[in-house]
Parts: structure tokens; C-alpha cells; sequence
């Protein structure tokens, strides 16, 4: 499969040629294992340099289903995931 980061890349060339910049990214991730929290910050470092903003703006938590549903049992995760988009200055 492609890259989500050349997707991501994508999007925010598309962005800029209507006028618009990346604010920030606010993005959560609901999954059991593994554990991600130790990749944040390389993830966050990655998104950054893809798209070209601060790392300080953007922002990636992780949490757990409690064992719930199809998460609770490893059958997959969910990302929500949204950004404030402004006019280029």
C-alpha cells in the first residue's frame, strides 16, 4: 500500500494551492497492542517534517477499549484524527 505520509503530503499541497496552511493536529489513537506511546515522539517528528509545521503543533495520545469490542480483542484500532486549518498569512 502508499504511504500514509504521502497522502498526508498530498493533502497539504492540495491545502496550499486554495490558500491554506496547516494550525495544528490533534490526533487520537484507540488501540490494545502494542504499546505506543514510546513512538510518539518519532511519529510526531515525522508528520512534522512531512507537511512542514512545528512538532510543537502537533499533538498524538493513545489509549486503550478496556478490553471492549473488536479493539478489546486485537482485531483492529481506530485513529480520529483533525487539524485547524487557516489562510495563509
Amino acid at each position: 500500500g502508499i504511504s500514509s505520509l504521502i497522502l498526508l503530503k498530498e493533502s497539504v499541497s492540495l491545502l496550499k494551492e486554495k490558500g491554506w496552511e496547516i494550525g495544528n493536529i490533534d490526533a487520537m489513537l484507540c488501540l490494545e497492542a502494542p504499546k505506543i506511546n514510546p513512538h510518539i515522539p518519532a511519529m510526531q517528528q515525522n508528520i512534522a517534517e512531512a507537511i512542514g509545521i512545528s512538532i510543537d503543533d502537533i499533538s498524538i495520545k493513545a489509549t486503550t477499549n478496556e478490553q471492549m469490542g473488536f479493539i478489546g480483542r486485537e482485531e483492529g484500532v481506530v485513529a480520529y484524527a483533525v487539524c485547524l486549518i487557516t489562510k495563509e498569512k
